[in-house]
């Protein structure tokens, strides 16, 4: 069974509810159809009427609850909320937040002209109304990010989110059995040595969430055990020290070449005793370059599913879809979304 469907049978056993913004793009819709009919998840999709009967037509949503945000009887609940939580922050603007700039900063349009929905699918989630939210078919990476940071914020003790891919790779011997977390492919540009070790805890943690195996967290770089000097280098290097005092119950070396983490005969060689040389199946990245061409590359060249981004380390679960994405890649996100939810409780 490949790991999509393990988690779409969790997803069954305790259904949770997602926001999907996006009522503006047919993905959106394909992919609640196919949700709905697979009883993965109970999703509220956000829109106008309108825009519900131009962009849906021709989709079932039988069983899909449809929100008019400007017509929604929570609507002064969550202008309320926004207050609440965003006023500290309009105050080092010098502006007083009330109900009516907020009212206008929930539903300020976009460079296109269009409402961008996904502040109020934050709102929902933040106010207990759903578990979650998906959104990024048709918007920049950000417009996820941002409104998730600024309302839901991280966990209690995460300094910063970070993202991973839930990598698949087929017929392949190494990780566990093909499957592998990596990190951080979506937030973090240049991660310090601090945010490395924030990283790696929270990348073994989401591996073990969705896999339910022990997490071995690979420290990534271009040396293994000092075999090149670098500031580079000593960046991973220090991270691994900081990770193994503040995190001492995960399973984690580094710095460690790519071969040395996962082939079991190099990582012998390179790094002999260590417990996660040649068998990691969790991968730190040393920057986000890295990251995203390491993902694409195992992705088009040993054809694996690369599930994600997967954002972690939020107070709620938020995430990020590619503007190129299909709607099973959507239906896969939020399945990921739902056990997230189900963790989070």
């Amino acid at each position: 069974m490949s790991i999509l469907e393990t988690l779409k049978a969790k997803a069954r056993a305790d259904k949770k509810t997602i926001v999907l913004p996006e009522s503006m793009d047919s993905r959106t819709y394909e992919a609640a159809e196919k949700i709905v009919k697979e009883d993965l998840a109970n999703i509220v999709l956000i829109g106008t009427e309108a825009e519900i009967a131009e962009n849906g037509k021709g989709f079932d949503l039988s069983g899909v609850k449809v929100v008019d945000p400007y017509k929604d009887g929570n609507k002064q609940k969550y202008i309320d909320k926004f207050v609440e939580l965003r006023t500290k922050a309009f105050a080092k603007k010098g502006i007083e937040l009330n109900a009516e700039i907020a009212e206008k900063e929930i539903f300020k349009p976009g460079k296109d002209g269009k409402v961008d929905y996904m502040t109020y699918a934050c709102l929902m989630c933040k106010c207990g109304d759903a578990d979650g939210a998906v959104s990024g078919a048709c918007h920049a990476t950000g417009d996820t990010i941002r409104p998730a940071l600024q309302l839901l914020k991280c966990k209690p003790g995460v300094s910063s989110a970070s993202g991973f891919f839930l990598m698949e790779v087929p017929d392949c011997e190494f990780g566990d059995n093909g499957v592998f977390v990596f990190a951080d492919c979506a937030v973090n540009i240049a991660p310090n040595s601090e945010q490395l070790a924030e990283i790696a805890a929270l990348s073994a943690e989401s591996f073990e969430a969705f896999t339910g195996n022990k997490a071995k967290v690979a420290m990534l770089s271009f040396s293994s055990k000092g075999s090149a000097k670098s500031d580079e280098v000593t960046k991973v290097a220090d991270a691994t020290a900081i990770a193994k005092e503040k995190y001492p119950d995960i399973e984690l070396d580094g710095e460690l070449q790519l071969d040395a983490a996962i082939v079991p005969s190099v990582g012998k060689s390179k790094a002999p005793g260590s417990s996660v040389a040649g068998c990691a199946n969790t991968l730190v990245f040393p920057s986000l370059e890295a990251g995203n061409i390491g993902y694409k590359l195992v992705q088009r060249l040993a054809k694996a599913n690369a599930y994600g981004p997967v954002l972690q380390g939020l107070a709620m679960p938020v995430n990020d879809l590619s503007r190129g994405c299909f709607a099973d890649d959507i239906v896969g996100t939020v399945v990921i979304t739902a056990v997230q939810a189900q963790l989070a409780k």
